[in-house]
């Protein structure tokens, strides 16, 4: 990350411990990030949808619904991430804004990267064979592909608003397009 973008994330945050919720934990919300991407990458790959439905917003379900139908199980099995393979994540995007009623909302954008081991072909459109890492001697070799995901979160801090973040954007990009 640039520092520019570093410290507009940080000034972001600033803004949102002073504007909207004073407990705001850069820590903690990157914690829960991980943890809902663990869960919902597994339920995607798993074409659990129904169980996603206080997770992601009804927008973004009814795409995976098409687009998951569509997967090659290949595919569909490199989109879960273990909690454990997630080796990487940062913000991509922070935005604060207020709709035409009045309503306020903020929206971060994270980045992670995983390690998965699903039985991916070599001509995966963009992955390049650097992002092939094998694990293990001659005889209990194993390959993973470090995969990338952008999930987008989104909380309305409108008062009298149930305080929870949901999933408003999701891609595995070359895997769920």
């Amino acid at each position: 990350t640039s520092p520019f973008a570093w410290l507009r994330t940080r000034f972001y945050y600033l803004l949102i411990r002073l504007y909207f919720d004073q407990e705001f934990s850069v820590e903690e919300f990157t914690r829960g990030a991980k943890q809902a991407f663990s869960v919902v990458s597994k339920l995607l790959s798993q074409r659990k949808l129904d169980l996603l439905e206080e997770l992601v917003s009804a927008e973004v379900l009814q795409v995976l619904k098409e687009k998951i139908s569509l997967l090659p199980d290949s595919h569909r099995d490199a989109l879960a991430a273990d909690i454990d393979a997630i080796m990487y994540t940062t913000e991509g995007d922070i935005r604060i804004y207020y709709d035409d009623d009045g309503r306020k909302f903020v929206s971060i954008l994270m980045c992670f990267w995983y390690l998965n081991g699903a039985s991916l072909p070599d001509e995966v459109p963009g992955e390049a064979k650097v992002f092939q890492i094998v694990l293990g001697d001659e005889s209990t070799k194993e390959k993973k592909h470090l995969l990338t995901a952008n999930y987008e979160f989104q909380r309305e801090f409108t008062e009298g608003v149930k305080p929870d973040w949901t999933i408003t954007r999701i891609e595995h990009p070359r895997l769920l397009e």
